[in-house]
């Protein structure tokens, strides 16, 4: 289990992740334990700080809805998503290992011309205008970013940080992975992360997203 050490004892941390085999060991470590069910909000305490909890669900509707519910019902300082997740070939990391998010990126949404696939600039409409405008990239609070990688660093865990990419069609070969990996430079693929990066950017909440590695995406296909 990773523990991130937050400097303020009174933060309240919003911890979502997508299915309770992923959630085991830190449901374990939260007093009252929470239980196993989705869209359940669960209170406790982690290493001395308030925490609200939930399974999300698979995808990014569940991962946008969940967020929505935590963020609307609860002063929530900062967003912990996590889980598993993909990683591209060639992206140094391997089974085991610990990602963390600089980015997120929605890899699908766009349009697919004569000559291939653009991201959302070339419809001319953001997904998000709240400031500034979010068209396929949701930046993540880098500060909590570096603070999550070195946490995860002294566990002993091998780490990286960088650009996630959020996708509703899972990549199962080699040469698939290499094109979704290429729209954004990415380092491993998600359902999630960023349908939660698009609502924590709507409410002003930061957000962290750590992702421990299950498998590599394709193999020589």
């Amino acid at each position: 289990m990773i523990v991130i050490p937050i400097w303020n004892k009174n933060m309240i941390l919003s911890l979502v992740v997508p299915t309770p085999i992923e959630s085991k060991e830190i449901r374990s470590e939260i007093h009252p334990a929470p239980g196993d069910e989705f869209k359940t909000i669960f209170e406790g305490e982690l290493h001395d700080t308030h925490v609200i909890f939930t399974h999300c669900g698979v995808g990014k509707v569940n991962a946008a809805h969940s967020a929505t519910l935590m963020l609307e019902n609860y002063d929530v300082d900062v967003l912990i998503l996590f889980g598993i997740g993909g990683a591209y070939p060639d992206s140094s990391l391997k089974v085991g290992d610990i990602a963390i998010a600089d980015s997120e990126n929605y890899g699908e949404e766009g349009v697919l011309t004569k000559n291939g696939w653009s991201p959302m600039e070339y419809t001319g409409f953001p997904l998000l205008k709240n400031k500034k405008e979010y068209y396929n990239t949701f930046a993540l609070d880098a500060k909590l970013g570096q603070i999550a990688v070195r946490a995860s660093k002294d566990c002993g865990f091998h780490t990286i940080q960088g650009n996630f990419m959020t996708v509703s069609q899972c990549s199962g070969t080699r040469k698939w992975g290499i094109v979704m990996k290429e729209r954004f430079h990415g380092l491993c693929e998600n359902m999630e992360g960023a349908a939660a990066a698009h609502i924590c950017a709507m409410y002003g909440v930061p957000m962290i997203e750590v992702r421990g590695i299950s498998n590599m995406i394709g193999g020589t296909c």
